[in-house]
């Protein structure tokens, strides 16, 4: 990989990690239309920790509370049922369980059979109309601070399928909120707060690999992870304020097209 490909991947990751439309997957398709290397899983789960550190400035005093609370939750366990950050803090801990657990027990299946182009274009089409049903039929008059266990416990077995590219980790979690009657912006807040612990664990796994047998060399692994930084950043600030008054309908559409054209391409073997 050359720093060019690390510039187009690490824009890639930044601008669709939280649009859901799923990094994952298009950190396979764009190098499969280009006719690059695919960057692997490794590659992946590291420059995400750039996208990651966008959530961690851009919800720095809420995250703070969350982990503040929850801290003092440990020598108050009274202060869970009083205060929503301590709450927020401990669904958050819950909702990961999942993912991190099939992540370990599946990591073969996600490295290699997961990132197979037709698998990746179905995921786009099938679970874009997972997206569409959502927004149909949610009442969206849940604000955040509503949240229980067991919501936590669901948008946490929703994020488990973004362990499949092409789900969108922002679009099964987002997804899942609306199914529970949150508002857009309360699912997306809580999406973005869910995924810290999942893809800061998953990038500090597969650090390890950097620049390993035919992986991105480490140079353009850093590049790439500043520059998915940087324009994740915007992209979360988008995407907060076209839900207020947007639904995820063009989200849907570009997915549709997007898993027709991969398949296409991928059956004909013009990509592979």
């Amino acid at each position: 990989m050359d720093a060019f490909q690390a510039i187009v991947l690490g824009i890639v990751q930044g601008l669709t990690e939280f649009l859901p439309i799923s990094s994952s997957g298009h950190l396979r398709i764009v190098p499969a239309l280009c006719g690059w290397e695919d960057p692997g899983a490794a590659f992946t789960a590291v420059i995400q920790l750039g996208t990651m550190a966008a959530v961690l400035l851009y919800f720095r005093v809420e995250l703070w509370r969350i982990a503040r609370a929850v801290l003092a939750s440990l020598r108050d366990r009274q202060l869970v049922a009083r205060d929503e950050d301590a709450r927020l803090g401990w669904y958050i801990i819950l909702g990961t369980i999942p993912i991190a657990v099939l992540g370990v027990a599946f990591k073969d299946p996600i490295e290699h059979q997961f990132r197979n182009l037709e698998l990746i274009g179905v995921a786009l089409i099938v679970f874009g109309g997972v997206m569409l049903w959502a927004e149909a039929v949610s009442r969206r008059d849940r604000p955040l601070d509503a949240i229980t266990r067991r919501d936590g416990l669901l948008i946490g077995l929703a994020q488990a399928l973004a362990l499949v590219p092409g789900v969108s980790r922002s679009g099964a979690t987002i997804s899942a909120g609306l199914f529970l009657n949150f508002e857009r912006t309360a699912a997306a807040r809580y999406s973005f707060l869910l995924s810290v612990p999942a893809v800061v664990l998953s990038g500090l796994f597969e650090l390890r690999h950097v620049g390993e047998g035919n992986g991105a060399p480490a140079g353009a692994t850093a590049l790439a992870t500043l520059l998915a930084f940087v324009v994740g950043y915007a992209s979360i600030a988008f995407l907060l304020r076209f839900l207020v008054r947007h639904s995820i309908g063009i989200f849907v559409a570009y997915r549709w097209v997007l898993g027709v054209l991969v398949i296409a391409l991928a059956a004909t073997n013009t990509i592979s």
